[in-house]
């Protein structure tokens, strides 16, 4: 039995995927290109991945956001400020079936 590769809602994808799938890169290649903070050797697949999934917020030394931009061919400030899915926002929110009511003042 085959698999059939899941597409994604285009607006729900991860700012971090839409760069490393345009710079051709899999997490574990892009993984490899980001040394850990002990330089000693390299990030894991696992923590690209949580990064992407928003699981994990990543505190990047300067070396590895440097290899970081290198490795996705941006400049720093094409970056996200946020690496995992978007945020749902408020018409997501009533689509999923999610009621707000105003609080009355008095």
């Amino acid at each position: 039995m085959s698999k059939k590769k899941q597409t994604q809602d285009p607006e729900k994808i991860p700012a971090l995927q839409i760069l490393r799938e345009a710079a051709g890169l899999t997490q574990s290649a892009l993984a490899r290109q980001i040394p850990d903070k002990s330089r000693t050797k390299t990030l894991s697949q696992k923590a690209i991945s949580n990064w992407e999934t928003g699981k994990d917020e990543p505190e990047l030394t300067v070396p590895q956001i440097k290899a970081l931009c290198k490795a996705l061919g941006v400049s720093i400030d094409q970056l996200p400020d946020d690496f995992g899915p978007p945020k749902p926002s408020l018409a997501d929110d009533v689509e999923g079936g999610l009621v707000y009511q105003k609080q009355s003042d008095g």
